[in-house]
């Protein structure tokens, strides 16, 4: 299966590594020949096409990693096959705007860990063609609609977030005295245990909450602060604006 990328910039090139780290090979992979490519190419041996014309002829799979506003665009007219999928990781775009008929449509949205094979990927909908390129940058995650894939799209976001919180948190303690390597490596690792738990486990959430917090204890003080500060309320505006934003009129 070839492997067509249009679009590489930032989040293509995270995908690149973990296509690579996964022994996907480099040959199997075509490159639009704008943004990073031409130096990708030359360093691991993608293949690089001509145009984007000539990159959908050669490619069983085309991944769309475009800017969102320029996706429709990028993909109309060319000559697009019945035996083709196209995947956007364009966040926002919906289907229906992409003309990529007779070729299947999905939609996903990697993370940038996918170049530790470590994203987990929404997609939609579940196509055998799609998941099996979207698995080898993570656990991937088929949604039953549009409409769930875009909420689900609001972690992308979410997934900045934390690391503006890891950021904080290193900060914090680094400038108390805790050497900020010990201090990145620690903050970075406890969002995994807490989230690894979460996940492996099928307790309800807020009964695994509760049973952490001891009463008058560190965890109950914390949260009473950010209670106080209006936090929750918060994260949950920040939360809708993202999906507003995702959602709104062309």
């Amino acid at each position: 299966m070839i492997v067509g990328i249009l679009g590489v910039g930032h989040l293509a090139t995270s995908m690149l590594a973990g296509f690579l780290r996964s022994g996907l090979d480099p040959a199997a992979i075509v490159l639009s020949p704008r943004g990073k490519a031409a130096a990708l190419s030359a360093r691991h041996g993608f293949r690089l096409a001509i145009d984007n014309r000539d990159l959908v002829e050669q490619s069983d799979i085309v991944i769309v990693a475009v800017r969102p506003v320029h996706a429709p665009d990028a993909v109309a007219g060319l000559p697009w096959r019945t035996d083709q999928t196209m995947v956007s990781v364009c966040a926002g775009v919906a289907l229906s705007r992409f003309a990529v008929a007779p070729a299947c449509a999905v939609r996903a949205m990697p993370f940038t860990a996918s170049e530790i094979c470590a994203s987990p990927t929404i997609y939609f909908p579940d196509l055998e063609q799609a998941r099996a390129v979207l698995d080898r940058l993570g656990p991937s995650i088929a949604l039953a609609s549009e409409t769930d894939f875009e909420l689900a799209t609001v972690n992308a976001a979410i997934y900045g977030w934390v690391q503006d919180l890891i950021r904080r948190t290193t900060e914090w303690s680094s400038a108390r005295g805790l050497d900020p390597a010990i201090g990145r490596r620690l903050t970075a690792m406890t969002f995994v245990a807490a989230g690894r738990l979460i996940e492996e486990k099928d307790q309800p959430m807020h009964q695994m909450l509760e049973e952490l917090v001891t009463p008058g204890g560190i965890t109950e003080r914390g949260l009473q602060v950010l209670s106080a500060r209006g936090v929750p309320a918060a994260w949950e505006e920040a939360c809708m604006a993202v999906l507003d934003k995702l959602t709104e009129p062309d």
